[in-house]
């Protein structure tokens, strides 16, 4: 009988002699969401339906997008545009207003103390109210300027400067009403304080916040190129998707798509026309406004500067001298000559480019007016000048500060600061109204924009949708 191979215990396989072949064949990988959205994407661009899906979303997704930076751009315009005519330019005119009141208080202290113990009431209001307007504008500076700010350094040096400075005021009157020759020296040395750190510090303060009115004109002038752009593409993309409906359907108009070419035509031109009006207004109001008005306030301060120290000629007596070309010479009356000469006339200086900027307007008259009464400031300072180097102290004080029948300087400067101020106040209303045009040219745009937006991307859907309908 034929023997019987062994068997496995407890009923296991046999164990085949030979190993199984392995598999050559890969296992496939599980394909990823991104693939199978591409796959699908160009299996529906095969067909009709699935392109016009395609079209209608990217047509409003470009209307869409044109309206969302339209807005964001000119929001950001308007509100620069908003802050030139409300915060940065009244600012700067704050600012101006500083240097102007302390520069006059200056002026007012010197005067008062020339005319003896009883200083006129006149002259001690004026000095007052100066103070006091400059007390006022410093707390508004204050409140606007940042915490870190150059202005915020500015305003708080002059808030620590300002009390010194009437304090050492109060002093040389104190001792003027006495007939005590301190008083002269404690007047300059106020005077010097007021020269040398307290004006410096307005002037920082005016020079920052006119780079802050620059900042804010720049920021609201550029064209908006990227929403143009955008703009242009989405019109572009919405005349070829009618065209192409009109070559496969023979149909002339389409129109949801009619109402979205418009809504984005009408957005694009409101855009680059309001832009360009609003550009124009800001221009108008730089040109004609702000840059006048810078040229007035240095010549406003370099005639009240020249009043100061023609009144502190006669306060120092020759007290404080200065060489020049080699020759000792009245300190004060070197500055004076130097701040008239800086102040110039119609044809030079300041006045003549204050002049020239305001020519042919109703700006005009008040410059040539103070023009004028500069040229008879000088003669009658010579005429002063003469009388105290000869001696004759009293008729130089009387050419200097003495009533109108005396014709002295005083009515000279005078008749120009009121003239200055006359043509401060009409290049103010210049400047506001022409920034007034060009802010009120971007309102309403960002708003508008986003909302015919959404109609025109609306309506670019229910043009696509109009041509799908027709394969159900």
């Amino acid at each position: 009988m034929p023997s019987v191979p062994p068997q496995a215990q407890g009923g296991a396989p046999p164990v085949p002699s030979t190993p199984p072949a392995r598999l050559t064949a890969a296992t496939p990988a599980r394909r990823t969401a991104w693939s199978e959205g591409v796959d699908r994407l160009r299996s529906a661009a095969t067909t009709e339906p699935g392109r016009l899906r395609i079209i209608g979303a990217v047509l409003a997704l470009l209307v869409v997008a044109f309206g969302a930076v339209t807005t964001w751009q000119m929001t950001d315009r308007s509100a620069a545009a908003d802050d030139v005519l409300h915060r940065s330019q009244p600012l700067s005119a704050d600012a101006a207003a500083i240097y102007r009141s302390l520069a006059d208080a200056n002026t007012a202290a010197s005067s008062g103390f020339l005319a003896g113990g009883q200083e006129p009431a006149t002259v001690r209001a004026r000095y007052e109210r100066d103070i006091e307007r400059a007390s006022e504008k410093l707390a508004t500076a204050a409140s606007s300027a940042g915490a870190d700010s150059s202005s915020a350094a500015a305003v708080g040096k002059l808030n620590k400067l300002l009390p010194e400075y009437t304090g050492l005021i109060e002093r040389a009157r104190a001792n003027n009403r006495q007939g005590l020759p301190l008083g002269g020296a404690y007047l300059r040395y106020a005077n010097d304080k007021m020269q040398t750190q307290m004006l410096p510090a307005a002037e920082k303060l005016y020079k920052a916040e006119n780079e802050r009115l620059s900042s804010d004109y720049a920021n609201a002038k550029p064209y908006p190129w990227f929403a143009i752009a955008l703009g242009v593409l989405a019109l572009a993309a919405l005349v070829w998707a009618q065209r192409r409906n009109y070559r496969r359907t023979n149909r002339v108009f389409n129109p949801g798509m009619l109402a979205a070419t418009a809504t984005a035509g009408v957005v694009l031109l409101w855009l680059v026309v309001g832009h360009t009006f609003a550009r124009s207004g800001l221009d108008d109001s730089y040109d004609n406004g702000v840059r006048s008005l810078n040229v007035l306030n240095d010549a406003r301060i370099s005639s009240l500067k020249a009043r100061g120290n023609e009144n502190l000629t006669l306060v120092s007596r020759g007290a404080e001298t200065t060489e020049v070309k080699g020759e000792p010479e009245d300190k004060f009356d070197v500055a004076y000559r130097a701040q008239m000469k800086q102040l110039g006339d119609k044809d030079s200086g300041l006045l003549g480019k204050a002049a020239e900027l305001a020519r042919e307007t109703p700006g005009e008259n008040p410059v040539i007016e103070a023009a004028e009464n500069v040229g008879v400031w000088k003669d009658r300072h010579k005429v002063a000048r003469t009388s105290d180097d000869s001696g004759d102290y009293q008729g130089a004080l009387d050419k200097v500060i003495g009533t109108k029948g005396k014709k002295p300087t005083g009515e000279c400067f005078d008749n120009v600061d009121a003239a200055l101020d006359r043509a401060l106040a009409h290049e103010q209303g210049e400047f506001k109204q022409a920034a007034k045009d060009g802010r009120g040219a971007m309102s309403g745009l960002p708003v508008g924009a986003a909302v015919l937006a959404v109609l025109g991307a609306a309506g670019a859907v229910l043009g696509i949708g109009r041509r799908l309908s027709e394969y159900r």
